[in-house]
């Protein structure tokens, strides 16, 4: 008797590989002035942003892949500081994660020095 094919359930995959993913990344990039992680998905045809986390999970090329874009996301977030109105902006990467605000304030006896950092990316240790 033969063996029995075990078969895999859940939905099949839109794309076959990371190859065929960063082709449509690439689209996206390059048909798109404003970036966002929603249209990211949109354009990649995912249903929900939860999708594109799922894709991340397949494989370390996908990872890659993804990390990449969502970088070149955050990149464009980055840009918009350095503009007249960039809250929307900092709001953005302020929910990423990685990007506080934060006060350093070093006072001592002889002196008081205060530094006031207003906006940075923390470094993950």
């Amino acid at each position: 008797m033969g063996k029995k094919v075990k078969k895999r359930s859940g939905r099949t995959r839109i794309f076959k590989s990371p190859a065929e993913m960063q082709k449509k990344i690439d689209e996206y990039f390059n048909n798109n002035e404003e970036l966002t992680i929603t249209g990211l998905c949109l354009a990649l045809g995912f249903k929900s942003r939860q999708a594109l986390i799922n894709y991340e999970g397949y494989s370390k090329t996908y990872y890659d892949t993804i990390k990449k874009a969502k970088l070149r996301i955050e990149e464009y977030y980055e840009k918009q500081l350095s503009k007249h109105s960039c809250t929307g902006a900092i709001f953005w990467l302020k929910c990423r994660g990685d990007w506080k605000d934060r006060q350093h304030l070093d006072i001592t006896a002889e002196s008081t020095n205060i530094n006031i950092i207003s906006f940075k990316k923390e470094k993950k240790e």
